[in-house]
């Protein structure tokens, strides 16, 4: 098949995966993981997010959209990417395995009334489950970011966000929107 169509085929591939995030049910989805984080901020809470490999840099994204700004000029929101910091990421795994990676610092940031933001495009990546299960323990709202059918992570977040594919780079495009839709609309309700 000639680039040209292969390209074609991605694009319009890209296109039906947010295409699909149009649909009632996801809408309403969206809106809802929309107001409780927007919840938090306005409670004077923090967003805490991590992600492995291209979801690390989504946690990074989301974390930086928060401190610095979306699209306004306004305060700084807290938010931490637990990808961010590779000393203790590195540190955590050879003392205690790569798999307490996140779980070991969410013990350290979290408190109750936070949103744990966990991100998985397989959603069965054994760090993030750990996390997610240590934000039970700690009384932490958690949020999933995940592939269409959730994987064992949809069962443990409060909140899930199935992005409507299972192909890996569909599922990234999709939480890239998704991420960008969080930050207009807590820029739009947190400093209406």
């Amino acid at each position: 098949m000639e680039t040209k169509q292969v390209l074609k085929d991605l694009i319009s591939e890209s296109i039906e995966a947010k295409k699909k995030m149009l649909e009632d049910d996801q809408i309403r989805n969206i809106e809802d993981i929309c107001d409780k984080i927007i919840a938090a901020y306005k409670a004077g809470k923090k967003t805490i997010i991590c992600g492995n490999g291209g979801s690390a840099s989504d946690s990074l994204h989301f974390s930086a959209e928060m401190v610095c700004r979306f699209e306004k000029n306004r305060a700084a929101l807290p938010s931490i990417s637990l990808s961010e910091n590779i000393s203790s990421v590195t540190a955590i795994g050879n003392d205690f395995g790569y798999d307490a990676s996140f779980s070991r610092q969410l013990e350290s940031f979290a408190q109750e009334g936070d949103i744990f933001i966990a991100i998985s495009t397989s959603g069965n990546s054994k760090n993030i489950i750990n996390a997610l299960q240590t934000a039970k323990k700690l009384n932490v709202f958690s949020i999933g970011m995940t592939n269409a059918d959730g994987g064992q992570m949809k069962d443990l977040c409060d909140l899930c966000f199935c992005a409507p594919s299972k192909k890996t780079a569909r599922v990234q495009e999709c939480h890239i929107l998704f991420i960008h839709l969080l930050a207009k609309m807590v820029e739009e309700k947190v400093f209406s």
